[in-house]
């Protein structure tokens, strides 16, 4: 039994097996995600980010909590920031999740972004297929601390959960043009101090500028440490996974999603193979342009023109 079928069959470390293969982008990773998505489908994407320091982990720690206590099976993708000696994942939300690290229903995987920008690690997308043919109900994405540019979990996440803290409140003004804009659901996690109640206010003054939507988004207080205001966010996640089965213009930007990751994996296998067979296939080509005799623009222009050669070297005949 091959290691797809094993984690099929609910072997947890064949399934982080499988992670690793597509945090090292194995050459048959795509083969391999062909396989298994015809048991997918079923899980549900929440995904939780905000600037450094707003407390997100503790936030996810207290949510799986919460849907391990309805009976959901839970996964979680900690994204970390990348070790500056390893390249490795720091592993500081690991840490911050021990509470359910030996629950066989709650699997929890960190990963290192590599010095890859967006808030997300590059297999992020990939290890949440993974779980969701792993059979988990919900996946909780924690991204790395994020700031107005970093917006790759609108990618992936089906409601996205922005996490700021009542000190934030002099950057709204710079992040409203990109964070805040993703948010499904707005917390000010930390209400416990000085400032929440006028973060809150401005907050939803903000968003009484923003366009009309089908969607309200609504800004809550929370304290994780405290588990206070838990609840009330789980119930604002669910109302939101309501208005995305229902609602036409979510189910077309999710329709987006799919054609956009089937363009990026396309993009990533071509690139890999010209990547690998460049220097055989077109070596004059490439030697002109290393030495500064062809322009690289006009060196790919001659590519792409050469059918039969840009053939060979995709499927590798030549």
């Amino acid at each position: 039994m091959d290691l797809v079928e094993r984690m099929l069959a609910g072997d947890r470390v064949a399934l982080a097996k499988l992670m690793s293969r597509a945090e090292n982008e194995a050459p048959d990773l795509a083969a391999i995600l062909a396989r298994i998505a015809p048991h997918g489908g079923r899980s549900y994407v929440i995904g939780i980010t905000g600037p450094p320091g707003a407390g997100k982990s503790t936030l996810v720690d207290r949510l799986v909590g919460t849907l391990r206590g309805r009976g959901a099976t839970v996964g979680v993708i900690a994204v970390d920031p990348s070790s500056p000696f390893s390249g490795g994942a720091v592993l500081g939300d690991r840490i911050r999740m021990q509470t359910h690290c030996l629950d066989p229903e709650v699997f929890i995987r960190s990963l290192s972004t590599r010095g890859r920008r967006g808030g997300l690690a590059r297999a992020t997308r990939q290890i949440a297929r993974l779980l969701d043919a792993f059979g988990k109900d919900t996946i909780l994405i924690e991204t790395v601390g994020v700031g107005q540019t970093e917006l790759d979990i609108m990618e992936v996440a089906q409601t996205v959960v922005v996490v700021l803290v009542p000190e934030a409140g002099d950057t709204i003004q710079v992040m409203k043009a990109g964070l805040l804009e993703i948010a499904h659901v707005l917390v000010v996690n930390k209400a416990d101090r000085e400032g929440a109640l006028r973060m809150k206010a401005e907050l939803e003054q903000m968003l009484q500028l923003r366009p009309t939507t089908s969607w309200s988004v609504p800004v809550l207080l929370t304290e994780a440490t405290r588990d206070r205001g838990i609840d009330e966010l789980a119930a604002a996640i669910d109302a939101h996974r309501r208005h995305v089965t229902t609602d036409g213009a979510a189910r077309r930007a999710t329709a987006e999603h799919r054609v956009r990751e089937f363009l990026d994996v396309l993009g990533a296998t071509l690139a890999g193979r010209i990547e690998a067979r460049i220097d055989g296939a077109f070596a004059p080509l490439v030697a002109r342009v290393r030495a500064g005799a062809q322009d690289p623009y006009a060196a790919a222009l001659e590519v792409l023109g050469d059918r039969e050669g840009l053939r060979r070297l995709v499927d590798g005949s030549g």
